[in-house]
């Protein structure tokens, strides 16, 4: 058996030019599924763990995704906002610990703007339940002698080289339509937030006093003619919040998560819903499953191809090679060696492709993740391989093996005869 790996492998070394091309299609199949499935993972590792110790999620109705999405990971927009009213007798029950409420809807250079309150760094948890840490300066203080200050998360500010006491100013929606800026009233930024791999990474947070500030002198998103307020005149005027966007919410105790929740759906004074974030994380994974699947169908079936371009291409010089293999059968190689001879080619072949695939998909992790991390807020890691990656490659390599039988078998049946007078 030693014999005929060796001899299998000085085969294919001697026609490497044709099946190098065949090892890089099946390199790319293999780069395809393993990063893929990296990508996969990593997302719902990053969604899952972008809010931990939070029960409940309170926003006006509408989809329990929807929900999640525009206030935990600021993207979309809410149907509604909430009466602060509200969010005040929500924390008034018997059952909730605490509420952060949460303001979103204007932005600064293209990084979403999140209005809240002190409560927001010292309850918010992500990952491990782990707690957001001022990597410079301090929170904003929330009264009105800081009313104009901000923190950062670590990517607003490492991309746009953002340091302590420097100015910014803040735009009204996305800030895409000319004259949305605030710049009468410019902020200042009093702490930058540690990285965390989360949406807060990439989040400018104000006070909610400072939110009602920049829009005293705003109405249905535009300036109000003839009327401007400056920016210490501001600091006069009731900003007390009147409404917010969503609402975190902790319990006392876990056992009354469906009572608070029910107590949210059943309140009276405007319609609203509370939502798990797990149950509706579960439900995001279950709409973008389908397109999952579909995708990992497709990189599926491009190995298929690369593993039939392996067998027509071993098929193929089977004609070339008849006198090869009768020469190997007159000196007393049987039909069961030469079988194992191209069948063991095929398999070289396809483990250098997987080999080097895998080697391709290390090399383009560790090379985009930390453009992806910092465009998308999504962390690649180079951890060990994953089960499902486990599976893929031993489907690949499976295939390869079939594939690899077909021109065996076909040599397996031609006689010596045939290969000693070979068709002109």
């Amino acid at each position: 058996m030693k014999a005929l790996l060796s001899l299998a492998a000085a085969s294919a070394w001697n026609r490497r030019g044709t099946l190098s091309l065949v090892a890089l299609s099946i390199a790319l199949s293999t780069l395809l599924l393993l990063a893929f499935d990296r990508v996969r993972i990593d997302v719902r590792d990053n969604f899952s763990q972008a809010v931990s110790g939070t029960d409940l999620v309170v926003g006006a109705r509408t989809g329990s995704v929807q929900l999640m999405l525009y206030a935990v990971f600021h993207l979309g927009g809410a149907t509604n906002n909430v009466r602060m009213e509200s969010i005040e007798e929500i924390a008034k029950h018997r059952a909730v610990d605490w509420v952060v409420p949460l303001s979103l809807g204007d932005s600064h250079r293209g990084f979403p703007v999140l209005g809240t309150t002190k409560a927001f760094f010292e309850r918010f948890r992500y990952g491990e339940r782990q707690a957001l840490r001022l990597e410079h300066g301090s929170p904003f203080s929330g009264d009105l002698d800081g009313l104009y200050g901000t923190v950062l998360g670590a990517e607003v500010a490492q991309r746009l080289r953002y340091k302590l006491g420097d100015p910014i100013v803040l735009s009204h929606g996305s800030g895409t339509l000319p004259g949305s800026e605030h710049a009468d009233k410019p902020f200042t930024v009093v702490g930058i937030l540690a990285p965390t791999g989360t949406p807060v990474d990439r989040t400018v947070h104000i006070s909610l006093p400072a939110l009602e500030a920049i829009h005293l002198d705003w109405s249905a998103g535009t300036p109000m003619k003839g009327l401007a307020i400056p920016a210490e005149q501001a600091r006069k005027f009731d900003l007390a919040p009147k409404q917010v966007t969503a609402a975190l919410v902790g319990l006392k105790g876990r056992a009354a998560v469906f009572a608070v929740q029910r107590f949210v759906n059943d309140y009276e004074g405007e319609p609203l819903m509370a939502v798990l974030p797990g149950v509706a994380l579960d439900e995001l994974w279950n709409v973008v499953g389908v397109g999952e699947k579909l995708l990992i169908g497709l990189s599926a079936l491009v190995a298929l191809v690369s593993l039939a371009g392996l067998v027509a291409t071993v098929l193929a010089g089977l004609n070339e090679r008849r006198r090869e293999l009768a020469v190997l059968r007159a000196v007393g190689a049987g039909p069961r060696d030469v079988l194992v001879l191209l069948a063991a080619e095929g398999l070289l072949v396809t483990l250098a492709g997987m080999l080097l695939g895998t080697l391709a998909c290390v090399a383009l992790i560790a090379g985009a993740g930390p453009w992806v991390q910092s465009h998308y807020g999504v962390t690649l890691n180079l951890g060990e391989p994953s089960a499902s990656q486990g599976l893929l490659l031993g489907g690949v390599l499976a295939a390869g093996v079939l594939a690899s039988l077909i021109p065996g078998l076909r040599a397996y049946r031609m006689s010596l005869s045939d290969g000693l007078s070979p068709r002109s």
